[in-house]
């Protein structure tokens, strides 16, 4: 199978959920092994596989597709160009990533990297981006 039929094939999952929902299909994928991070996301209640970020020209939070061991899983992503890092909280998912190859679709952009005062503010964002990726997603 070619490498071009073979990555069609792989977004499938990703574009049946969009069909007639009226998304802009600027596919935006990275993938790499789950490492840690500095855990302020887990302990705010929001746990994430980290990846490498190639691309510092992406940045912001997304709604995203996770696809890990051929399950696609629904999620928000932080891109962090400063620190090369593409962060996801996959929803309906509990388990160790660390060491995983997963691929991170970013699907929407939701809105710009901000700053908070405080980790109550952080965590309110935290809740809205959820809640937002999850519409989209849905």
């Amino acid at each position: 199978m070619s490498s071009l039929l073979q990555s069609a094939v792989g977004l499938y999952p990703f574009l049946e959920m969009g069909l007639g929902k009226g998304y802009n299909f600027t596919v935006m994928e990275f993938h790499g092994l789950v490492s840690g991070g500095s855990a302020k996301a887990h302990a705010l209640g929001y746990p994430t596989a980290n990846i490498p970020l190639t691309d510092t020209g992406v940045s912001g939070i997304y709604a995203a597709q996770v696809l890990l061991d051929d399950a696609v899983y629904k999620a928000v992503a932080f891109a962090d160009p400063e620190r090369h890092i593409l962060e996801a909280h996959l929803f309906a998912f509990s388990g160790i990533l660390y060491g995983k190859d997963i691929r991170i679709t970013l699907v929407e952009k939701i809105r710009e990297t901000a700053q908070f005062a405080d980790d109550e503010q952080l965590k309110e964002a935290m809740h809205n981006d959820t809640v937002r990726a999850q519409e989209i997603l849905s």
